[in-house]
């Protein structure tokens, strides 16, 4: 037990390994997939603003265009297809949707494309920058860009022109047009300002910046931004988190193995109780999992292992006891034939000595049949037993032994009507297990019937019923729910001067439950006896 419990500790430290190099990893994609957003964010506006200007251009207007955006952004612009760019299918797919591709090619390096001709739509004309950071020069190309898309329209249109622009272009910053004198600045970029430079004010707590332009002769200032720089997540907070985390899982992990430790030390324990003797010893099976079934299996185990255990020392000690009178009779008989001074007497002992010698005989039988029966289930071969046959061979085999009882068929009744010469009378069931029920029910009730044993049948579409009576004393009613336990006699007329030994009906019981039906008891309302009825499907389910 041990040392599962230390292969699973052991198991449950992997994971948290496992765990913590899967932290890392992840970080690292995450920390990639922001960075790669960050830059398609801010270079959406600018390259999707360029490229809306360059579709409506000519040859020559581009190129002198693309000149002074270089000079501005400070990169190198050109227009290239799809086949020139070597682009996969899924960037595009997002230039055919109007998204910004940026492709990562150095630490701070990467190209940056928006589609300007979709046509031909495998092979579209591209705008392409080398972006090597995000600088001042980028901020000011932005700034020079939004400005020209300004000064074309009266001052009063202006800021509803911005957040159409801002909206339709997908700016990934804020941008405003608002007074000078609302601006935020110190003097001396207020003056620059006015002057018509461009300022880059550093935001107040010193993580973004603000790019700040004039609009030409306007009493508007362009303010875009704040820029955030883009900061990876520190390998501190991974180490933080991946703490935390192997913490909990490791919480979580042991709180479970614990509880199934719990719960297997109770299996251990109660199968050492058990193995001491302590039959009655079982666990709680509560729960739907492996633990909980793997109780119920041992509860049904240990159950079984006790009522075995039962059976066998009922059985020791019903030997011990039905043994001593027929052994005892052969002592006698014994002694007896040694002081016989007659052929006759000698032959009288002789045959009482036989008749104990078959009661013995008789009686293993009986107790290694119920012992096999009682064991667990025989290989059954379900057979169609024509039950006419049936009765005519107990009666027949039966009959002869006790003269003056009369043994006769009863009510025979098919509910479904077949003729006399249909097979219609049949039932599925094993035909040595069957027959062997049916013969000690009648063998029981010719001991206690006083002139008469009636035995008889009932068919139905899924069900039958053989019916065995007699016009004997009967079972009182109070005895009706123990009749068929072994070795059990009543205390009237079915005493051991009738015969047998108390395991003719729980042998019939349990035959009767390896078919799927039972055993009954009443009385009989044509002959005033015991009538012993056994019940079970028509047809057997096979495995």
């Amino acid at each position: 037990m041990n040392s599962i419990f230390l292969r699973i500790y052991g198991g449950m430290l992997g994971v948290l390994v496992l765990v913590a190099l899967l932290g890392v990893l992840t970080l690292h994609l995450v920390n990639t997939v922001r960075a790669e957003h960050y830059r398609e964010q801010l270079a959406h506006g600018t390259f999707t603003l360029m490229a809306d200007n360059l579709r409506s251009m000519n040859d020559i207007e581009r190129t002198r265009a693309l000149a002074v955006w270089e000079r501005l952004l400070g990169i190198p612009l050109t227009l290239e297809n799809a086949e020139q760019a070597k682009l996969d299918g899924i960037a595009l797919s997002r230039l055919s949707r109007g998204q910004v591709v940026v492709e990562q090619t150095g630490p701070h390096a990467a190209r940056v494309f928006r589609e300007v001709e979709p046509a031909p739509a495998d092979n579209p004309l591209l705008l392409t920058g080398e972006v090597r950071q995000i600088s001042e020069q980028l901020a000011r190309a932005t700034i020079f860009l939004l400005l020209d898309e300004l000064v074309r329209l009266p001052v009063e249109e202006q800021p509803a022109r911005l957040e159409a622009l801002h909206h339709s272009k997908g700016f990934g910053f804020d941008m405003q047009l608002i007074r000078l004198e609302q601006l935020d600045v110190d003097d001396d970029q207020r003056r620059r300002i006015d002057e018509g430079d461009t300022v880059m004010a550093l935001g107040k707590d010193g993580d973004s910046i603000r790019v700040l332009s004039g609009v030409g002769e306007t009493p508007w200032v362009l303010e875009i931004g704040p820029l955030y720089q883009m900061n990876p997540y520190p390998p501190q907070l991974l180490i933080l988190i991946t703490l935390v985390g192997l913490c909990l899982i490791g919480l979580v992990v042991y709180l479970l193995v614990r509880r199934l430790e719990h719960r297997l030390r109770g299996l251990e324990s109660a199968a050492t109780q058990i193995a001491q003797g302590s039959l009655e010893t079982r666990v709680p099976e509560a729960g739907a999992d492996s633990v909980g079934r793997l109780a119920s299996a041992f509860n049904g185990m240990a159950e079984h292992l006790q009522r075995s255990l039962m059976i066998q020392r009922e059985l020791v000690r019903a030997v011990s006891h039905e043994l001593r009178t027929p052994v005892a009779r052969l002592r006698f008989g014994l002694e007896m034939i040694n002081d016989a001074t007659t052929p006759q007497a000698r032959h009288k002992y002789m045959v009482g000595m036989d008749n104990d010698i078959q009661d013995l005989d008789k009686l293993v039988d009986e107790m290694l049949t119920y012992a096999r029966l009682e064991q667990g289930a025989p290989t059954l071969d379900f057979q169609r037993i024509d039950l006419n046959a049936l009765v005519d061979q107990v009666i027949t085999e039966l009959a002869p032994l006790r003269p003056l009882i009369r043994v006769r068929r009863g009510q025979c009744v098919d509910a479904l009507q077949h003729s006399a010469a249909d097979d219609g009378h049949w039932v599925e069931a094993e035909p040595r297990y069957l027959h062997r029920a049916v013969q000690n029910l009648v063998s029981n009730a010719m001991r206690h019937a006083e002139s008469q044993v009636c035995i008889g049948y009932q068919l139905s579409e899924d069900h039958c019923r053989i019916d065995v009576e007699d016009d004997g004393p009967g079972v009182p009613e109070s005895a009706w729910e123990r009749i068929f336990t072994p070795f059990m006699r009543l205390d009237d007329s079915r005493t051991r001067a009738s015969g047998g030994h108390g395991l003719g009906l729980s042998i019939v019981r349990r035959i009767i439950h390896w078919h799927a039906g039972r055993a009954l008891i009443g009385r009989s309302q044509s002959l005033g006896g015991a009538c012993f009825s056994l019940a079970w499907p028509r047809r057997q389910e096979r495995p």
